[in-house]
């Protein structure tokens, strides 16, 4: 996992551990979501995502703020969601506010076929979640 970003639902670590200052412990999806669900349909799996410039110093919630600071470099929503430990359905919601807000930029694929670098990135992200 990348440094200074931590999971955020609750659960053992890969080891079977607890995650040492494991942020927003005990809170439940529609709590982080505030109950809503993503309806952007440019925002799937493989969709990949940057941060913005001054996205980083904004004032955001941990959730947020550690997408943004995994999207220094380009992320499909399947390795945020995979890196946060965060359900994916959680995760494309927060994308959607943070594209709305003007904090992350979302790269729609032209085609209806990603490129084979997208896919395995996705499939590397689906295995580090298994």
């Amino acid at each position: 996992m990348t440094s200074g970003v931590r999971p955020f639902l609750n659960g053992p670590g890969p080891g079977g551990e607890d995650s040492p200052g494991e942020s927003s412990a005990g809170l439940r999806p529609f709590v982080i979501t505030s109950g809503r669900v993503a309806d952007d349909p440019d925002i799937g799996l493989e969709t990949q995502v940057s941060a913005l410039p001054g996205a980083l110093h904004a004032r955001l919630s941990p959730e947020r703020r550690a997408i943004v600071q995994l999207c220094r470099t380009p992320q499909s929503v399947a390795e945020i969601s995979a890196q946060l430990r965060m359900h994916f359905g959680v995760t494309r919601i927060l994308v959607c506010d943070l594209r709305a807000t003007g904090h992350l930029d979302v790269h729609v694929l032209q085609s209806d076929f990603p490129d084979p670098d997208t896919i395995m990135r996705v499939i590397r992200g689906l295995r580090s979640i298994s």
